[in-house]
């Protein structure tokens, strides 16, 4: 299946060449340049089988069939351009047309040269700069996953969706066109109107109010659903340019507006800025309806078509239209924008870095941001484009031809939460630099590590469908553990507490591990040293009363690690009694085995069992 919609783009870009002309490729050139290149391509091949190839005619052949979207013979063709022959223009298209065969090896190899022949273009600058875009957009993390269901009418290219009212979707396509363009191939394009409910597509009906024996569509319409801004063939209002040189009307693409009126569309009259010197068309409307977005290859853009956009004011007049810049547009072709309801514009481009083809970028316009590649799944190594997006049904609408033909997909956003952490001291309460927050799923298993900034903070988004928890680590501090909720929360506030002090919470005195000599109740050096900590937390609060549990791990018999318990509180009982705590405010009990920390029976690891021999301090007043 043909790619129309590149086909039609062409009709927004002009076309320079600098080999040598002849007599014998006339016939064929005077096709191409009249951007009739599936009948130039045949004329071309016809002179290859009468074996008269030239380093002019593969060009004009890869050309061909790169315009009309044939990446693999664009490819065939380029290749057999011998190295002295070609410019940086072949280098460029010929990497392009490997991209979208997935031969990214070649491609940037390809590419290196681009780059010596004009190490300035800003696609050679922005190459250079990150040579391993491919492999961060292929793992980016993605903002959008694909629904199985698409918009696939049989023999026929459809594209351009955008949303109306409720369930109401309107698009373009070849379906059952009975005319054929010359230029493409195929039909001509015609509105329909769709609507999607319950997972499915009701069948397409064409909006003939709307639909000319020319290419109409795709379009943008107002929040209430009555008025339309639409892409319309030039050739309908002779909206033409002849060329001289092949006698021919070249249509340029214009945007007509028109109004509902008793179920009608009524009132179809061009915008002022339409041209027959250049294109403007793939309009979106904003939703106030005073800006109108749209692409052009008027004078003073900045590449092959550019996005563009003008205001409508409260009289039904137009501003002068504004390019939206570097930070949008490049040296290449940007096309079928879509504004959403947040300013966030989102657009295809060739000339931003992309897996192949047109890729789908967004850009914040409230900060001027540079625009982002949305990456996997939504772009491929073919052409993806037409984007639009519907908050209120959390569903998104785009076009590829990764298929083949071209066709509209769903995908629906992934909701994300954004968490904000501070990590600080909880004593001095200053933010602790380069602590470790690792992601854990719900199995307790790290699924990304982050280190906090100088001033303590770290930021990263999460599924809202998930409640992960984090783990905070920071040498000679205690690690913490923490469950973010499913709320949109700004601020978690972690404070880890340094090893080498007492942890008091609401009912316990924490210390570090109490260790015995085995099979002995003799306090050793180490646990004397973490019970003067308990004296001193004890003197600090004269009010505090503890009991001691003393516990074991399940080795041996149970009645024995039962009296070895008692022994060890008594032990640390009498040893607190001795540093000069009331005897009345002190007591301990032995747990033996009975309340292990880790229920592991007599199963337990070395680590298990060392963890389940302690001692406890419970505030009990």
């Amino acid at each position: 299946m043909k790619k129309i919609y590149i086909t039609l783009a062409i009709l927004i870009a002009f076309y320079s060449h600098s080999y040598a002309q002849n007599k014998n490729t006339t016939k064929a050139d005077n096709l191409f340049y009249s951007y009739q290149y599936t009948e130039a391509i045949e004329a071309y091949k016809q002179l290859l089988s009468n074996k008269k190839a030239t380093a002019y005619i593969y060009k004009q052949l890869a050309d061909s069939y790169y315009l009309v979207a044939d990446m693999k013979n664009a490819a065939v063709y380029y290749d057999k351009i011998n190295e002295k022959d070609k410019d940086e223009q072949s280098y460029y298209r010929h990497a392009q047309a490997l991209k979208t065969q997935g031969e990214y090896t070649q491609a940037h190899k390809l590419m290196d040269k681009f780059v010596k022949l004009n190490p300035v273009d800003q696609r050679a600058l922005a190459y250079m700069q990150n040579k391993n875009y491919v492999a961060e957009l292929k793992t980016t993390e993605q903002s959008f996953e694909l629904k199985k269901e698409s918009l696939n009418l049989e023999h026929s290219s459809s594209y351009g969706a955008s949303f109306g009212i409720l369930n109401n979707i309107y698009f373009v396509s070849t379906y059952k066109g009975n005319k054929t363009d010359n230029w493409t191939g195929e039909p001509y394009l015609n509105i329909y109107q769709t609507s999607f409910a319950n997972n499915a597509f009701t069948e397409p009906k064409p909006i003939p109010e709307l639909n000319s024996k020319y290419h109409d569509g795709p379009l943008t319409i107002n929040k209430e659903e009555n008025i339309i801004f639409f892409t319309r063939d030039g050739h309908l209002q002779g909206n033409t340019l002849k060329s001289k040189k092949t006698n021919t009307k070249i249509g340029k693409l214009g945007i007509y507006r028109a109004e509902k009126k008793e179920g009608k569309w009524t009132n179809i009259t061009p915008l002022p800025f339409n041209s027959s010197k250049y294109s403007v068309a793939n309009p979106s409307l904003s939703q106030d309806g005073k800006t109108l977005y749209f692409a052009s290859d008027m004078p003073g853009g900045m590449g092959d078509t550019d996005i563009w956009k003008v205001t409508i004011h409260s009289d039904g007049t137009y501003g002068k239209p504004i390019n939206l810049g570097a930070h949008i547009n490049s040296l290449g072709k940007e096309n079928f924008p879509f504004i959403n309801k947040d300013n966030v514009l989102y657009f295809a481009s060739n000339g931003h870095l992309g897996l192949g083809g047109y890729d789908i970028f967004k850009a914040d316009l409230t900060t001027n941001e540079k625009a982002k590649n949305l990456g996997a799944p939504i772009n491929s190594k073919s052409d993806d484009f037409s984007f639009a997006l519907n908050h209120a049904q959390n569903l998104a609408l785009f076009s590829s031809n990764r298929e083949g033909n071209d066709k509209i997909y769903l995908a629906s956003p992934i909701c994300k939460t954004e968490n904000n952490i501070i990590v600080k001291n909880a004593t001095t309460k200053q933010p602790l630099s380069k602590a470790k927050i690792s992601l854990l799923d719900k199995n307790g298993k790290n699924t990304q590590s982050l280190y906090t900034k100088n001033d303590g903070t770290i930021s990263f988004t999460t599924s809202c469908k998930a409640i992960p928890k984090i783990k905070v680590q920071l040498t000679n501090y205690q690690e913490q553990l923490v469950s973010l909720t499913a709320e949109k929360q700004t601020l978690v506030l972690l404070e880890p507490t340094p090893k080498n002090e007492v942890i008091i919470t609401e009912n316990q005195v924490i210390l570090k591990p109490i260790f015995f000599e085995f099979n002995k109740s003799n306090i050793t050096p180490q646990g004397a040293l973490e019970l003067d900590k308990l004296v001193s937390v004890m003197n600090k609060y004269p009010n505090m009363s503890i009991l001691v549990k003393a516990h074991t791990d399940t080795k041996g018999n149970a009645n024995y690690n039962l009296k070895l318990s008692q022994k060890r509180a008594k032990a640390t009982v009498a040893y607190i009694i001795e540093k000069g705590i009331d005897k009345n405010r002190i007591d301990g009990k032995g747990m033996g085995e009975k309340e292990p920390k880790i229920d592991c029976g007599e199963n337990c690891t070395d680590k298990e069992n060392a963890q389940n021999r302690r001692s406890e301090f419970i505030i009990v007043k």
